[in-house]
C-alpha cells in the first residue's frame, strides 16, 4: 500500500481527473502488470540464497519470517506516513531471514564450518541489486531535475498559447517513452518472441521515432477536437506506472507467499519433508491465478486504505507550488546546504550575462494565486514526474532489476520540484529537511527490516511450533492495535469541519464559523476530561488528550498559514472583515496552544509517576473546572447560534473566575510554605491555573473577533 501511494501522487497533485478516475486507470495498470511479469519470482526464489542447501522446513521458516518482518516493518511506516519500499524490505528480511537460517543449519552439523555462510546466501546478486536500487535514487533524483528544467524554461508557468502549437510534439515524446517502455519493455515477457517485438528491437531508433510521429499526430488531432492531452498523458502515465509497481515491486512481493506455496506443493508431490528446495531455482514462473488475486488484494486495498492518503501528504507537501505550512523543521544540514546552494547561485549571477539572467528567470515566474491551476503543481510537472520514473522503473524491470518504485517516484518528484523552483528561501530548509527524513528512513528501512527478519528468523529456528504461534500471535495483535488506532483517528477527522476550500470570500464565513464552533467545543471536552484523569491518576486517558490537543493544535496552525493566500483574494471593501478574521484565527491558536500546556505537562507528570493531587487542590480545580466549563458552555451556544446578546455576561464570569484563581494561587501560596504539597505537584497545579487564564482569556477576544467579523461580513 505504501508503495502503490506514490505512483498516484503526481495526478492527484495536478488534479489532472477525479480521484476515482484516477484509481479506475491505476486499478487496470496493476492488473495487466500483474498477469504478465511472472519472471521476477526470482528474487523470492533464488535471488537472495541457494535454495538446493535448505530443506522444506528451512525454506518456510524463512519465508515466514520474511512474511512476518515485513508486514510489521510496511505497517509502522504507513502509521508514520513515510514512503518507504515494499522491494527494499523484502530484499533486506531475505537476506536477514536467510542469514539466521544459514547460521542455525550451519552450527546444527558440525561438519559444516560458519566460513562456508557465503554458499548458502548468494551475497553477489544481493549487492547487484542493493547497488541497482541506491543508483536508481541518484538518476531518479537527477534526471527529474534535468527533464523538468528544460521543459519549463520551453514552457514557462503560462505555458497554453504556446502549448497549442507545440504541446502535441512535446506529449508525443512522453507518450512515446511511454508506451515503448511501460508496453515493450515492461511487457516483455508477453511479447518477446513476435515478429513486431523483434522488428523494433533491431531498429530501435527508427522505430521510436516514426512512434513519435504517430503519437503526435494522434495526440494534434484529439487537441483540435478539444481534449486536453496534458491530462490524457497523465492519466497514461498513472497507468505505466502502475504497470510497473505490479510487475516489479507487487510481484516481488508476492513471491514470496508463492514460492512458499510451491515449495509445499513440491514436498508435498515427493512425500519427503526432508527434501532440499533446489528445484525453486529452476521455475521462476507463478500461477496466473495466484497473480490475479494478488492483484485484486491491492486494487481493493488503494481504493478502501485511509493510510494512503497519509503517505501522499508527504510527497505532495515537500513538492507543493504553494506556500504554507511545512511538515517538517529546519535542521543543521538542510540549513548548510540552502547556504551552499545560495553561495553557488550567487557565483551564477557574477558570471552569466544579465539579460539571459533575466530571460531564465522570466520563464521560471510563478503566477498569481488566483490564475493557479488548484492543484499542488501544474500539469507540465505532473507529466514530467510521471514519463521520468515510468521510463527509470520499466527500464529497470526490463533488465529484471527489482528497482523500488516508491523511490523512483519520489526522488523524481523531488528533481522536478527543486528544477521548477517550488523549494524557495521560504520553504526550502524544511522542504530538505523533509527530503532528508524520508531519505534516511529508507536506509533505517533496510537496517530494521534485516534486524527484524534476523531475529524472527533465529526465534522460529530454535523456538519450533510455540515461538510459531507466539510470534503469529504478537504479530496480529500489533496490526489489530495498529488497525484500530487508525480507525479511530479516521473517526476524529471526519468529525472535523473540511478544510478551507473557497476560492473567494464567499464560503469563508461559514467555514470561519464551523471551524470555531468546532475548535470551543473540542477545547471544552479535553480541559474537562483532562482534569479528571489527573485527579484520577489516568494515564491511558491523559495521553489520549495529550494527542488530541496536539492535533488540534497543529490544525488551528495550519490555518493561520492558509489566512494568507485568503487575504490575497480579498477585495479592497472586504479588508475590515480580513482583519477580524486574522484575529479569530490567532486567537484560536493561542487557545489551542495554551490547551496543549495544559495537557502535555499533566500527562508528563502522571507518566513519571510523581506524587498525584492533594485533596485541596483537587477541590480548588475542580471549582475552577466547573466555572471554566460555564463560561465555554456559554460561548459555544453563542458562536453556534451567532447570537452575541451574552458577551457582556462572559465578561463577567470571566472576572469572577479570574478572582477565584487568584485565591486559588493564594491558598497554594500557604501549602506550599507549611510544606503540605510535593515540589512536582504544586508546579503542575500553577500551570495548570496560569494555562487556564490564559486560555479563557484568548476565548473572550475570539468572541469579541468573531461577533466583529461576523458584523462587517454581513454589511
Amino acid at each position: 500500500m505504501n508503495d502503490a501511494a506514490n505512483f498516484l501522487n503526481s495526478a492527484i497533485g495536478s488534479k489532472a481527473a477525479p480521484v476515482r478516475v484516477i484509481m479506475a486507470v491505476a486499478s487496470v495498470g496493476i492488473i495487466v502488470g500483474a498477469v504478465t511479469s511472472t519472471g521476477m519470482m526470482e528474487v523470492a526464489r533464488s535471488g537472495m540464497f541457494d535454495p538446493s542447501r535448505f530443506t522444506f522446513r528451512d525454506v518456510m521458516i524463512l519465508y515466514f519470517s520474511v512474511m512476518l518482518a515485513n508486514i510489521i516493518l510496511l505497517d509502522v511506516y504507513n502509521t508514520m506516513g513515510l514512503p518507504t519500499s515494499t522491494t527494499v524490505a523484502l530484499v533486506f528480511c531475505l537476506l536477514g531471514a536467510a542469514l539466521a537460517v544459514s547460521t542455525v543449519v550451519i552450527t546444527s552439523n558440525d561438519e559444516i564450518s560458519l566460513v562456508e555462510i557465503g554458499r548458502y546466501i548468494n551475497s553477489t546478486r544481493a549487492m547487484a541489486i542493493l547497488a541497482g536500487i541506491l543508483l536508481s535514487v541518484i538518476l531518479a533524483f537527477t534526471l527529474g531535475t534535468l527533464v523538468m528544467y528544460v521543459s519549463r524554461a520551453i514552457f514557462s508557468f503560462r505555458y497554453h498559447t504556446l502549448f497549442r502549437r507545440y504541446g502535441a510534439l512535446w506529449c508525443g515524446i512522453s507518450f512515446t517513452a511511454i508506451v515503448y517502455f511501460a508496453l515493450f519493455k515492461g511487457l516483455q515477457g508477453v511479447m518477446n518472441g513476435s515478429a513486431l517485438f523483434a522488428y523494433i528491437d533491431s531498429r530501435l531508433a527508427l522505430s521510436l521515432f516514426v512512434l513519435w510521429i504517430l503519437c503526435s499526430i494522434l495526440l494534434f488531432f484529439l487537441q483540435m477536437f478539444g481534449v486536453n492531452i496534458l491530462k490524457l498523458n497523465i492519466l497514461a502515465g498513472t497507468f505505466s506506472l502502475a504497470l510497473a509497481f505490479a510487475g516489479n515491486d507487487l510481484v516481488n512481493f508476492v513471491g514470496v507467499p508463492v514460492a512458499g506455496y510451491d515449495s509445499y506443493m513440491m514436498a508435498r508431490a515427493s512425500g519427503d519433508a526432508a527434501m532440499t528446495m533446489g528445484g525453486l531455482a529452476t521455475d521462476a514462473s507463478a500461477n496466473i491465478l495466484l497473480l490475479l488475486a494478488a492483484g485484486a488484494i491491492m486494487i481493493v486495498t488503494l481504493w478502501t486504505s485511509r493510510r494512503a492518503l497519509s503517505v501522499s501528504k508527504t510527497e505532495l507537501s515537500l513538492s507543493n507550488q504553494n506556500e504554507g505550512e511545512e511538515r517538517y523543521g529546519s535542521s543543521v544540514v538542510s540549513r548548510g546546504l540552502v547556504r551552499a546552494a545560495m553561495n553557488v547561485n550567487a557565483f551564477y549571477e557574477r558570471i552569466m550575462p544579465a539579460r539571459l539572467q533575466r530571460a531564465v528567470a522570466a520563464r521560471f515566474e510563478k503566477l498569481p494565486e488566483e490564475e493557479r491551476e488548484g492543484g499542488s503543481y501544474d500539469l507540465i510537472r505532473a507529466t514530467v514526474n510521471l514519463t521520468t520514473a515510468s521510463i527509470l522503473i520499466s527500464i529497470a524491470t526490463s533488465l529484471k532489476l527489482p528497482l523500488s518504485t516508491t523511490y523512483v517516484c519520489f526522488m523524481v518528484s523531488m528533481g522536478s520540484s527543486l528544477a521548477d523552483r517550488a523549494w524557495g528561501r521560504e520553504s526550502a530548509v524544511y522542504r530538505i529537511t523533509g527530503v532528508l527524513t524520508v531519505v534516511s528512513g529508507w536506509f533505517v528501512t533496510g537496517f530494521g527490516a534485516f534486524t527484524i527478519a534476523f531475529l524472527v528468523g533465529l526465534t522460529l529456528m530454535y523456538g519450533g511450533n510455540a515461538a510459531v504461534l507466539i510470534v503469529s500471535a504478537l504479530c496480529g495483535w500489533m496490526l489489530v492495535r495498529s488497525n484500530r488506532r487508525k480507525n479511530k483517528a479516521a473517526a476524529v477527522e471526519t468529525q472535523q469541519p473540511a478544510a478551507s476550500r473557497a476560492k473567494d470570500t464567499e464560503g469563508v464565513i461559514e467555514e470561519c464559523i464551523a471551524e470555531v464552533c468546532y475548535t470551543m467545543g473540542q477545547v471544552t471536552r479535553i480541559y474537562d476530561r483532562t482534569l479528571i484523569a489527573v485527579f484520577k491518576e489516568n494515564r491511558k486517558v491523559l495521553r489520549e488528550m495529550v494527542q488530541q490537543s496536539n492535533d488540534l493544535f497543529y490544525r488551528s496552525r495550519e490555518r493561520k498559514y492558509k489566512v494568507m493566500p485568503l487575504l490575497l483574494r480579498l477585495q479592497d471593501n472586504e479588508i475590515d472583515s480580513g482583519h477580524y478574521y486574522v484575529q479569530v484565527v490567532d486567537y484560536m491558536n493561542e487557545i489551542t496552544k495554551s490547551l496543549l500546556h495544559v495537557t502535555r505537562p499533566c500527562f508528563d507528570h502522571i507518566d513519571n509517576n510523581h506524587e498525584g493531587m492533594t485533596r485541596e487542590q483537587i477541590e480548588d480545580l475542580m471549582k475552577i473546572n466547573d466555572e471554566v466549563e460555564t463560561i465555554f458552555t456559554r460561548i459555544n451556544v453563542m458562536l453556534r447560534n451567532n447570537d452575541f446578546a451574552d458577551i457582556d455576561l462572559i465578561l463577567e464570569l470571566r472576572d469572577e473566575l479570574f478572582e477565584s484563581i487568584a485565591d486559588a494561587i493564594k491558598r497554594q501560596l500557604k501549602r506550599i510554605k507549611n510544606k503540605q504539597s510535593s515540589t512536582k505537584a504544586s508546579l503542575l497545579y500553577l500551570t495548570i491555573l496560569n494555562e487556564t487564564k490564559t486560555m479563557v482569556l484568548q476565548a473572550r477576544n475570539l468572541v469579541k473577533s468573531q461577533r466583529y467579523f461576523l458584523e462587517h461580513k454581513t454589511e
